[in-house]
């Protein structure tokens, strides 16, 4: 059963405050229809009633989908205070310690959030995921000439796979428009084999981790 609380929002156009309904975590096998919802994104637009302002609402949620065996903790950057955020820490290294054979994630945005939900509901490893999104940068950018460095900077994200070669769809902001690039499986499967035979690159990702570009970082430049 999803969990719902009351949040004080207070609308970027208008200036009011509003009390929304707000989900703190759904599961996605109980409740199908919201995570279908959450996995689009729509789940976190909401109106101002006051001028009709549509809204990204910016709170914790916790995501479960038990028959994938994943969970996603969306936790936006600023929403904790410091008396709030020890307390967190605990609860997730308790949460971690009773779901053996899950993967466990943190995302700081709603963007993060929809991709990683549509990493795993493809099949797909986020950590081999990363690494193709980097392998894809730095070709795009060796072609790129004077847009190199934009290329790079760019923060990619898998949108699909496609076709009966499951090629896969990536996409990122350039030039104030939405790009698209189409990637071979077989990149997935080199990328894959790389992190295979580098193990300790997977047992950094323990507890509700973060896997990110920036966790890329730590182990390939």
């Amino acid at each position: 059963m999803a969990f719902v609380h009351n949040t004080e929002v207070r609308c970027p156009h208008c200036g009011k405050t509003h009390i929304l309904q707000v989900y703190g975590s759904i599961n996605s096998s109980e409740d199908p229809s919201l995570a279908a919802q959450a996995g689009d994104g729509s789940l976190f637009i909401w109106e101002c009633p006051g001028c009709g302002q549509r809204n990204l609402l910016k709170s914790e949620l916790l995501y479960h989908d038990p028959d994938r065996k994943f969970m996603i903790w969306l936790l936006p950057e600023g929403s904790l205070d410091a008396a709030v955020a020890p307390g967190l820490e605990n609860r997730i290294a308790e949460i971690a310690t009773h779901l053996d054979g899950y993967v466990l994630r943190r995302v700081p945005d709603v963007s993060s959030f929809i991709e990683k939900v549509g990493i795993f509901q493809a099949g797909l490893d986020d950590m081999v995921m990363e690494m193709c999104k980097y392998v894809t940068k730095m070709e795009l950018s060796e072609k790129a000439g004077a847009k190199s460095d934009a290329i790079m900077a760019a923060p990619f994200r898998f949108f699909r796979l496609q076709g009966a070669d499951n090629e896969m769809v990536l996409s990122f902001p350039m030039d104030g428009a939405m790009q698209g690039v189409n990637v071979g499986f077989n990149v997935y499967e080199d990328c894959r084999g790389i992190l295979g035979r580098n193990p300790s690159v997977a047992e950094s990702a323990e507890g509700f981790a973060k896997i990110d570009a920036e966790w890329l970082s730590r182990f390939f430049r």
